[in-house]
């Protein structure tokens, strides 16, 4: 007997056997038939865009935020313009939102949301977090924060303020954190290691040296 034949008796899930497409699915490959049909965008076209998409991924954002921490000049130019700054870094994005850096500071904590949907900087951190999306959040960011951010473990004092961006189809944020206490002698690449995508949308600090955050 070969290492494939064997007794095929027991149970187990139905290849395939997820259920029938949701509405969304149904829509995307609505909307994306007509598109190739009409001759507005390619088969190939739009394979080269979810590309696109899939390259994307925090990395590329904690390489922004580290490049902040060790150059002043270029922190100044990214608060300036986020995309012209990113741009320096061969970094672009692909649609035509806008893109506003938050700086975290001793007096100051930003806070991420988008509250009508899910608008989020997908040029710099892929796509977002499933809790990003959920309603709940959505609401919560906005009407009570700090219970929000206390959450995710973090735990603000009550003389920083907490400022709570909405994101638009128009506008993206991301935020600055501040640089850990006794970084300063590590390398940007090292740097960029304790930066986590939770907190470029403001819900945790960056990664101090030595462990994770609480």
């Amino acid at each position: 007997m070969s290492g494939h034949d064997h007794d095929h008796n027991h149970p187990h899930a139905e290849v395939g056997g997820e259920g029938p497409p949701g509405y969304y699915d149904i829509m995307e490959t609505a909307v994306r038939e007509l598109l190739i049909e009409r001759g507005l965008l390619s088969a190939a076209e739009i394979r080269r865009q979810i590309e696109v998409l899939d390259s994307r991924t925090p990395a590329l954002g904690a390489k922004v935020v580290a490049r902040a921490w060790v150059d002043p000049a270029f922190k100044a130019r990214l608060l300036a313009d986020g995309w012209a700054a990113c741009g320096e870094l061969g970094i672009t994005s692909y649609d035509e939102t806008a893109m506003i850096v938050l700086e975290n500071t001793p007096q100051v904590h930003n806070l991420i949301v988008c509250t009508l949907c899910s608008c989020y900087p997908r040029p710099l951190l892929g796509l977002p977090p499933d809790w990003y999306k959920l309603k709940p959040y959505r609401a919560r960011a906005v009407s009570e924060p700090r219970k929000v951010l206390a959450e995710f473990g973090t735990v603000i004092p009550d003389d920083v303020e907490i400022r709570v961006s909405d994101s638009t189809a128009f506008v993206r944020f991301l935020v600055l954190p501040q640089r850990p206490a006794g970084t300063e002698g590590l390398s940007e690449d090292e740097l960029a290691a304790l930066v986590t995508r939770d907190a470029m949308i403001g819900v945790v600090p960056a990664t101090p040296i030595g462990g994770p955050v609480p």
